[in-house]
């Protein structure tokens, strides 16, 4: 029981930090990192997760902004949306939402990710928050036809609700063991790095849309 709630119990305390660090920066830009273990930092020391390293290249920048790590490993999108509410604060003011890998490793049908996703980006969106959806890309392996189906998912979601899409949240460490741990599927630090370099102009672009604190 302990195992199962740890997960939650680090969300929790990085959102303690979340609200705290608002406090004392004078209500930067909040921004949450939802997903699963890409976002988590899996295998990575503390700290060099892709929200830890993503706040700081964006402080460097000079904008003021705080982000809470709402990573958690293994999770599908059916494990995101049942914890979306409290994985989220209200006050927060951009989603950058990365799920959808451990569905296609476990081969779960595109269709039940994509109607998760649409209720998770729909349920942010009533709540008047941004989203950013990282997307996904199926492995070869699965076959054309699910490859297809899969990948289809997020430009569909992206589009429909006039949101801003970074197509691959891998892009550039995927397929390239320079940037990868052992299992090679996670990156390693130099490969969040390489992560966040590509993201980078992507989130700052979301921030002088949304000016606020930013």
């Amino acid at each position: 029981m302990a195992f199962k709630l740890l997960p939650r119990l680090v969300i929790l305390a990085s959102l303690a930090v979340f609200a705290t660090a608002a406090i004392a920066r004078g209500e930067p830009y909040k921004i949450v990192g939802f997903g699963d273990s890409l976002m988590a930092g899996y295998g990575l020391d503390a700290g060099q997760g892709f929200p830890e390293k993503l706040q700081k290249a964006l402080r460097d920048k000079g904008h003021d902004v705080v982000i809470a790590n709402a990573g958690v490993s293994g999770d599908t999108t059916s494990g995101g949306l049942s914890r979306l509410d409290w994985s989220v604060p209200d006050g927060t003011q951009l989603v950058i939402l990365e799920l959808g890998a451990n569905d296609m490793l476990r081969g779960i049908g595109p269709d039940v990710t994509e109607k998760n996703l649409d209720a998770m980006i729909s349920r942010l969106k009533e709540r008047k928050i941004a989203v950013l959806i990282a997307g996904m890309r199926a492995a070869p392996n699965l076959g054309p036809d699910y490859q297809k189906a899969f990948d289809a998912i997020y430009p569909r979601l992206a589009e429909k609700y006039g949101v801003p899409l970074y197509p691959f949240f891998l892009d550039g460490v995927a397929a390239n063991p320079a940037y990868q741990l052992e299992d090679g599927m996670h990156p390693n630090a130099e490969g969040v790095d390489r992560m966040v370099e590509r993201v980078l102009p992507v989130v700052e672009k979301l921030l002088a849309e949304h000016p606020d604190n930013a």
